[in-house]
C-alpha cells in the first residue's frame, strides 16, 4: 500500500489515515468519525482542526456515505482490504437495559464485559454509553464494591470508566457529590498487593483518579487530599508499575501542587527524592516534562529546595537534561537552577554547580537558540555568583562572547 498514492480527500486531517467512517462537520470538512469525536470530547477549546472555526462539542456530524463508498470502491480497485461499512449507532434502549442489568447480581459480570467490548470498539459507542448515564452507574458500583470489600467486576468497571469518562458538567457534579467515597474507593484499589493481575486494574484506577481530580474543585483538592494520599502516590511512582500509571500519578500530583498546603504534604511524602530517582531511569520525553514541572513547583518552597539539595545527583541530573529534551524541560530546568541559586546557594552548592557542569550549561543557554526570557534568566543566575565562578573557563568564554551580535 505504501507504493499506491492515496487520494488526499480520503485522508482524515486528524489521524492522517484513510477514513473508515467519514463524517462531515458543520464547517464542511470531512473527518473520520472516531478521530473527530475524540477531538470534540478531549480538546480544551473545540475548533475545527482545519478551518479553526468554532465547533461546539455537541456539533452534529453527518455521515458522508458518498465519500465512504468512493473509498470502498478505490480499495477494491487497488487490491486493498475493503473498509467495512460502519455498524449502526447503539440503540438507546439497548444501552439502558445494560445499565439496568448492572443491578442484577447474576448478570453483572456479563453486562460489564459487554459494556467493555462496546466501549473499546469506537468513540461513538463510548458517547452512547456516557449519554445513558453509564458513568454514574459505574461510580456507584465502584463505591458499593469498596464499602462491601468486593473485588469482582472492578477491573472491568474501572476500564470502562476510563474509556467513557469526559469533562462534562454532569461528571463534575458527580465528583463534587461523591468525592470522598470515590477517591477512597480508588485509593483502596491502588493499595492492593502488586501482582500480574493487579497491574491492569491499578493502572485503570490511576487513570480514573487523574480524570476525577481534573474535575475537582480547588476546595476539594485542598481538603480531601491528606498526607497519606500523597504518600501512596509517591509509593506508586516508586513502584512504576506501568507507564500509564506513572504518568497519571504525575498528573495527579501536578493537579494538587498549586495549593501551598499540598506542596508541603507532597514534599513531606518524599516526592522530590523519588521524582529524581524516576528521572534517572531515563523515561520518555513526556514523562521527563512532567517530572521537571513538578520539581520546579516543589523547589518554589523551602522544604522542597532542601529535599532537592539532599539528593546527591539532583543538580547533575537537571544539568544533564538541560538543552537535551525539549523547550518545556529547558524552561523548568532553568527555573529549578534559578530557585536553588537564589534561595539555597550555600558555598558548597555553588561549587557543585560548577563541578557538575551547571555553570557551563547556563552559559550555553545564553548562546543557544532559546527564548529571550530563558537566556535572560540564565544570565541572571550567572551574575548571582560570578564572584565564585569568575575563574571558570566557561565563564571567561561567556564574558568574551556575550556582546557579540
Amino acid at each position: 500500500m505504501d507504493e499506491i498514492e492515496v487520494p488526499q480527500y480520503f485522508i482524515c486531517p486528524i489521524s492522517l489515515q484513510i477514513m473508515k467512517d467519514p463524517v462531515t462537520a458543520i464547517t464542511g470538512i470531512s473527518y473520520d468519525r472516531e478521530s473527530i469525536e475524540k477531538w470534540l470530547k478531549t480538546a480544551k477549546d473545540t475548533t475545527c482542526p482545519v478551518t479553526k472555526q468554532p465547533l461546539p462539542r455537541d456539533s452534529g456530524l453527518t455521515s458522508n456515505h458518498t465519500l465512504r463508498r468512493l473509498i470502498q470502491a478505490w480499495c477494491t480497485h487497488n487490491g486493498i482490504d475493503r473498509i467495512p461499512t460502519p455498524k449502526s449507532a447503539l440503540n438507546k434502549d439497548q444501552v439502558r437495559k445494560l445499565v439496568r442489568d448492572l443491578d442484577s447480581g447474576h448478570l453483572r459480570i456479563s453486562t460489564l464485559k459487554k459494556m467493555e467490548a462496546l466501549a473499546m470498539e469506537n468513540e461513538r459507542n463510548r458517547k452512547s454509553l456516557e449519554e445513558a448515564f453509564v458513568v454514574r452507574a459505574l461510580v456507584l458500583f465502584i463505591i458499593t464494591s469498596y464499602k462491601g470489600n468486593k473485588t469482582t467486576g472492578l477491573e472491568e468497571a474501572l476500564r470502562i470508566l476510563s474509556l467513557v469518562w469526559s469533562p462534562s458538567n454532569e461528571n463534575k457534579a458527580l465528583v463534587d457529590h461523591h468525592n470522598q467515597d470515590l477517591i477512597g474507593a480508588l485509593m483502596w484499589v491502588l493499595q492492593w498487593e502488586n501482582n500480574d493481575r493487579h497491574v491492569a486494574v491499578k493502572t485503570s484506577a490511576m487513570i480514573v483518579l487523574k480524570m476525577v481530580l481534573e474535575l475537582a474543585s480547588k476546595g476539594l483538592l485542598e481538603s480531601t487530599l491528606n498526607l497519606d494520599f500523597f504518600k501512596e502516590m509517591v509509593k506508586l511512582l516508586k513502584e512504576n508499575i506501568s507507564q500509564q500509571a506513572t504518568k497519571s500519578g504525575l498528573h495527579v500530583l501536578l493537579q494538587a501542587c498549586p495549593m501551598g498546603g499540598n506542596r508541603v504534604k507532597i514534599t513531606e511524602a518524599n516526592a522530590v527524592f523519588e521524582l529524581i530517582e524516576l528521572e534517572l531511569t531515563k523515561p520518555e520525553k513526556s514523562t521527563t516534562e512532567l517530572i521537571f514541572n513538578l520539581l520546579a513547583q516543589l523547589c518554589s518552597c523551602a522544604d522542597g529546595r532542601l529535599k532537592f539539595r539532599e539528593h546527591a545527583g539532583a543538580i547533575a541530573m537537571v544539568t544533564k537534561r538541560l538543552l537535551r529534551v525539549s523547550p518545556a524541560t529547558n524552561d523548568r530546568a532553568v527555573h529549578i537552577l534559578s530557585s536553588i541559586s537564589k534561595f539555597s546557594a550555600t558555598y558548597e552548592v555553588v561549587l557543585e554547580m560548577l563541578s557538575v557542569g551547571a555553570v557551563s550549561k547556563l552559559c550555553m543557554v545564553t548562546q543557544a537558540d532559546c527564548e529571550k526570557y530563558l537566556k535572560d534568566r540564565a544570565k541572571e543566575i550567572l551574575r548571582l555568583h560570578s564572584n565564585v565562578w569568575n575563574n571558570s573557563p566557561c565563564i571567561q568564554v561567556y564574558l568574551l562572547t556575550r556582546y557579540q551580535g
